[in-house]
């Protein structure tokens, strides 16, 4: 009813103006004008109350055009007609398969993962350098192994390396990943980074960008029982380890699996379970270094 009444109003406007405007006679013209002026009057006030009165479904109407001209966009994209190009990368990339250096850790480095992952890492780079000059060069934790009071007190791998690396005839252990951040740094100044404790999206994503990662996991590739761990005590506190810490370069990963050179079974790309590599690895404590 609103709207019929704001249409036959304007008709009105506009009949009466043009009477006004060819009209001769003085007292007609000026009865036209003043009803032209008062339907006028009259027509905006309706306007306007109709425009308030059906704001939200005007605002809606405009909403479903947009709404339309995106689904028309959207089918153009996936036509191929309008593909942007970091959306194509991002839907195109499910799976990455890097071509790293392999570099065995035995027979001269037992205990070697870490450094010779870090030779690796350092040579996908585009530095050479020999892991045993890396195992010279890393930072070391020169405390002894002793037993006191039935607990072991021994160095601590957020130091330095742990023991000895060259053979199993002594105590050892192993090095974590702020010692090797610094030793990496060291060959490339100022482009490293250390993801450590972030989420493993984040090692996915540097594999994405042809960046190989440097982490920390086990021999297993899984979730270790707490029987294969142990407490000992460190001149900066108690620290839990396992034996059975181990270090790879990872270089790729798909849907069902994670892909890594292993510098103990000198395997390139050997590949692991990926839900249970991620979980064996934040066990370790989510310790990851690739290139920025």
């Amino acid at each position: 009813m609103g709207v019929i009444l704001l249409f036959s109003t304007g008709i009105l406007t506009i009949i009466f103006g043009l009477s006004y405007l060819k009209s001769k006679s003085v007292l007609t013209a000026k009865f036209l004008f003043i009803y032209s002026l008062f339907s006028l009057i009259l027509f905006l006030i309706i306007f306007f109350y109709n425009f308030n009165l059906y704001k939200e479904e005007i605002a809606q109407a405009i909403s479903n055009i947009k709404s339309e001209e995106n689904k028309e966009k959207i089918k153009e994209e996936q036509a191929g007609i309008v593909v942007p190009e970091q959306t194509a990368r991002e839907i195109e990339v499910s799976k990455k398969l890097l071509d790293a250096p392999l570099i065995s850790q035995l027979p001269e480095l037992p205990r070697g993962c870490e450094v010779t992952s870090l030779a690796m890492f350092l040579g996908d780079a585009g530095v050479r350098v020999d892991k045993m000059e890396l195992a010279k060069e890393v930072r070391k934790d020169p405390t002894p192994m002793t037993y006191q009071n039935g607990k072991i007190h021994f160095g601590n791998p957020n130091i330095g390396f742990v023991g000895d690396m060259y053979t199993f005839k002594n105590p050892g252990y192993g090095v974590y990943n702020k010692p090797i951040f610094h030793l990496a740094e060291r060959y490339l100044p100022g482009k490293i980074v250390n993801m450590t404790g972030e989420s493993f999206d984040s090692v996915l994503n540097k594999i994405k960008a042809d960046k190989t990662v440097w982490i920390i996991s086990n021999v297993t590739f899984d979730v270790l029982e707490d029987s294969q761990f142990e407490t000992w005590d460190t001149p900066e506190g108690p620290i839990r380890m396992t034996y059975k810490e181990h270090s790879v370069l990872v270089t790729g990963f798909d849907e069902k699996y994670i892909y890594f050179n292993d510098p103990l079974t000198n395997i390139k790309n050997s590949k692991a379970d990926k839900k249970k590599f991620i979980a064996a690895w934040e066990q370790m404590g989510k310790q990851a270094i690739s290139l920025k």
